[in-house]
């Protein structure tokens, strides 16, 4: 199999934490690697940490919070090494914020650009050449804060509510094109961005396992998926508790850090 016949992944925010280990665990399965960051250099120094052979990957800088910015990083992957089989839209930011402070609002519209309209922004440049060859799998990465507000964490969850809203109408858009769409809402897992948060994580899990499991449910095409499983059910009993009872068991929660 020649270099160009290997399937061809993009991810976004590849330069540490959950980005990092799915572009390593794709390297394993043999995919050729478009990797996106704003700080491609540390992208570079992992992949020459690692070894990989210099023609097996290429490195994108940009920064998914400008449109203009993220499009070119990806036309610039059609060009140089083709049309992905997977992108996947990993990139994200978690601030937390309080919207009775002005500067927070400014906040809020950061997290927004990065994780909503940078993610759509991720996808575009790719959705006309896919439906034209009939396949290609577009990845949106949400989370299980997705599912319900937390404290402190209003930017972040309203965010990751919309990817997984954002990419079920996606799907539905392209569902006889051949271009499947993915959802993968991970709960707690162990990054640079978790380090930071100063309540509970039940369940986490490292970004190699995290990593791993998103790989397979990629592969068999699952439209969404919570990981960890333990988090899944959580996440169903999340839905179901009444307002009172979901405020309640929240009412002595540590807040989310606010930026800065």
């Amino acid at each position: 199999m020649t270099m160009q016949e290997r399937g061809l992944v993009f991810i976004t925010g590849a330069s540490s934490g959950i980005g990092q280990a799915l572009a390593m665990r794709y390297h394993q399965a043999g995919y050729r690697l478009a990797l996106v960051a704003r700080r491609s250099e540390a992208i570079a120094a992992w992949a020459a940490q690692c070894g990989l052979v210099a023609d097996s990957y290429a490195v994108y800088g940009a920064d998914v919070a400008q449109t203009d910015s993220i499009v070119a990083a990806a036309q610039a992957c059609i060009a140089q090494q083709g049309l992905p089989d997977v992108v996947i839209a990993n990139a994200g930011i978690s601030i937390g914020i309080d919207s009775a402070l002005r500067e927070d609002i400014d906040a809020m519209a950061l997290v927004f650009a990065t994780n909503n309209i940078g993610l759509a922004a991720s996808f575009h440049p790719f959705i006309q050449g896919m439906r034209a060859r009939g396949s290609g799998q577009l990845v949106g990465i949400a989370s299980v804060a997705g599912i319900r507000g937390l404290p402190g964490h209003a930017a972040y969850c309203a965010s990751k509510a919309a990817v997984i809203s954002y990419c079920e109408a996606l799907r539905g858009e392209l569902r006889t094109s051949g271009v499947r769409v993915s959802t993968i809402a991970p709960g707690y897992v162990d990054t640079p961005l978790t380090r930071k948060n100063r309540y509970p994580m039940p369940f986490l899990m490292s970004a190699d396992d995290f990593a791993d499991l998103a790989f397979r449910s990629i592969a068999h095409g699952q439209s969404y998926r919570v990981i960890p499983w333990q988090m899944a059910w959580v996440s169903r009993l999340m839905r179901l508790l009444p307002d009172r009872l979901w405020d309640r068991i929240l009412a002595r929660q540590p807040r989310k850090h606010r930026g800065g």
